[in-house]
């Protein structure tokens, strides 16, 4: 937890018009209650969220907060929602028994937080678990490979999970992914402090590194003007990897990620060229990569990405 002191904010029924429109940019929508807890520039009560619901022309549909376009989207993500109460706690834990051999094999790797659906409360039997990481300066494509080599083992053992355009594969499906990398160096101050690289922080779930995850926040204040619920986050779901259980890092020098961008780019071609015939997961593949610039990986200005 950090000592802050919020700066003045907007009116709160600006800031719960333009989290809703965040959160409609990013395809879900929460409950009065939680929309609450996480409003753009700090909490605000339920009566003030209702109160600009209905000010605004904002509806509430299927217990959702929503602009009248995504009214008839409501039913599919509150099923999300009712899907994530079910299958969430079974895949948070298959995620901390990867991430723990992901960084025993890994040790460039500092901090991996969840991301996507199973952080943000949306998550279905058919997705792919979203991972951040932060690695040493000169691994980002050797994270890279790691996280989909070992993810590849790891769904071997899943080959039965139910899939979608975005997670089908020809041999296992897509299990775990790489979302965001970001090199130590980065990190401090971030390229990016804008409200939806904060909201990108603030429904991640540290799982490893939680540290790294608190030093970010405390060397870019900026992010807490947009969300200063980022001072008090917590880490429910980290763990403890003792170093003696990492492999030593001199077996992965820099100079080998030259070789893992060629073989990730490859790989990552590879993937885009199966959904080929499936427009709506490149879009949405193209959408998260937009997201995530100036981060993204194997960004030749053309509309790949690195999920």
């Amino acid at each position: 937890m950090l000592d802050y002191l919020p700066a003045p904010t907007a009116p709160p029924t600006e800031r719960v018009v333009r989290s809703v429109a965040l959160l409609e940019r990013r395809g879900f929508a929460v409950s009065p209650a939680r929309l609450a807890t996480m409003c753009l520039g700090g909490p605000v009560s339920e009566p003030d969220v209702r109160w600009a619901a209905a000010a605004e022309g904002l509806e509430i549909v299927d217990g959702l907060v929503v602009t009248p376009s995504s009214a008839a989207r409501a039913g599919a993500i509150s099923s999300r929602a009712r899907g994530h109460a079910a299958h969430a706690g079974a895949y948070i834990a298959m995620t901390q028994r990867f991430v723990r051999t992901l960084v025993s094999f890994a040790p460039f790797i500092r901090s991996v937080w969840i991301a996507g659906s199973l952080a943000s409360g949306g998550f279905r039997e058919s997705d792919d678990v979203d991972l951040n990481l932060v690695v040493d300066d000169g691994h980002r494509h050797l994270a890279y490979v790691a996280v989909n080599v070992l993810g590849l083992a790891h769904a071997m053992a899943h080959r039965n999970k139910p899939v979608d355009d975005l997670t089908r594969r020809p041999v296992a499906p897509r299990l775990m992914t790489a979302n965001l990398i970001l090199e130590s160096s980065q990190l401090a101050p971030l390229a990016r402090t804008d409200e939806g690289m904060a909201f990108e922080l603030l429904v991640s779930e540290p799982v490893f590194g939680a540290d790294v995850f608190e030093r970010i926040i405390a060397g870019n204040p900026a992010l807490l003007e947009h969300f200063p619920q980022l001072a008090n986050k917590r880490a429910p779901h980290a763990i403890e990897v003792a170093p003696s259980r990492r492999l030593p890092r001199w077996l992965f020098p820099a100079i080998a990620d030259g070789a893992a961008r060629g073989l990730g780019k490859a790989a990552w071609r590879y993937m885009q060229w199966t959904r080929r015939r499936h427009p709506e997961a490149l879009a949405r593949v193209a959408f998260v990569r937009r997201t995530m610039r100036p981060y993204t990986l194997f960004d030749d200005g053309d509309e790949e990405g690195a999920s």
